[in-house]
């Protein structure tokens, strides 16, 4: 272990293609990698790119890399991919997507199968996004599923998170619903050369004039990432909001508040875990048959399967 992590933080991107693939498969190899290099991570800004399927993610990433490439900056791209609800298998097609960029040497690519997990992230993806920020790199951009309205979970991990939309769904304001607007820093209106762009970039608006007066209003970009047109501008707007965030004292509160959400999920699957190995199977299935017949409420069910392991108060 050792060996592999000055391996790692000497720049060797085997060993972090390695380490990341222990972390991501949850061992208790994977935990003490995280904890090697834990202390060597925080140094860099984490963008969040979400919204419907279809959007353009995908692109969008993959021409936002290459401008930030332009400037000199190094980039990892961490893209979560639907996978199947049977096998956990995933095509991972966004890798096929950003094929141009992902043979720069200052760029590297992990794609991720979502396994289930809810809000468009991978179960692994904090502790992926620690290890790649132990690295070195400049910026990581973090692509979510792309399930729709419930992709609220890349609030808690990215620092700036980018909301794609585009026109011509049919389902352009719905899309917007449900907290999913609330999390973006920064709206883009992709495939901008479509018809009825400028009619949702007025949606937006109208969206944003009902918030606050005190509250931040995100800005609105239209790009067309195909072309890389807009690229610059959502650059420097990463850039903007980043300095926002460090001027208002508000980036060492996200820190704080993504650490309190690690601890408690964490704590939370830690129990979970200790639950199962302590638990017989017959248990279990006792417990389940006596909800299933409505003898017994799951409240009451979880409470008695839990003390097997945690003590009663």
């Amino acid at each position: 272990m050792d060996e592999l992590v000055q391996r790692f933080l000497a720049g060797d991107r085997r060993a972090l293609a390695r380490i990341i693939t222990r972390v991501e498969n949850g061992t208790l190899e994977g935990r003490d990698y995280v904890r090697a290099l834990f202390p060597h991570s925080g140094r860099a800004h984490i963008v969040g790119i979400t919204g419907g399927a279809g959007s353009g993610k995908s692109t969008l990433t993959g021409a936002l890399t290459a401008e930030l490439r332009r400037r000199g900056r190094t980039v990892a791209i961490i893209a979560v991919d639907p996978s199947s609800p049977f096998t956990h298998g995933a095509l991972l097609g966004d890798r096929i997507r950003m094929q141009d960029v992902t043979m720069d040497p200052g760029v590297y690519m992990r794609s991720m199968a979502g396994r289930g997990a809810l809000g468009g992230l991978a179960p692994a993806i904090a502790d992926v996004v620690a290890v790649v920020d132990a690295f070195g790199f400049d910026y990581i951009i973090v692509e979510t599923i792309g399930a729709g309205q419930d992709e609220v979970e890349i609030a808690g991990t990215a620092m700036t998170t980018v909301l794609v939309n585009n026109p011509g769904t049919g389902d352009d304001i719905q899309a917007l619903k449900a907290g999913i607007i609330e999390i973006a820093d920064i709206l883009v209106v992709n495939k901008a050369d479509h018809p009825g762009a400028d009619i949702l970039v007025s949606q937006l608006q109208a969206l944003l004039a009902l918030s606050p007066a005190d509250q931040r209003r995100p800005p609105i970009l239209k790009t067309i990432a195909t072309r890389g047109e807009g690229m610059a501008q959502l650059a420097d707007a990463i850039d903007e909001h980043r300095a926002y965030l460090e001027q208002t004292g508000q980036l060492a509160a996200h820190r704080s508040e993504d650490a309190r959400h690690q601890l408690l999920a964490i704590t939370q699957q830690l129990i979970l875990d200790e639950i199962r190995r302590a638990a017989p199977e017959a248990v279990i299935e006792t417990l389940t048959g006596r909800i299933a017949s409505r003898e017994l409420d799951p409240h009451t069910a979880a409470e008695e399967l839990a003390a097997l392991v945690l003590p009663r108060g």
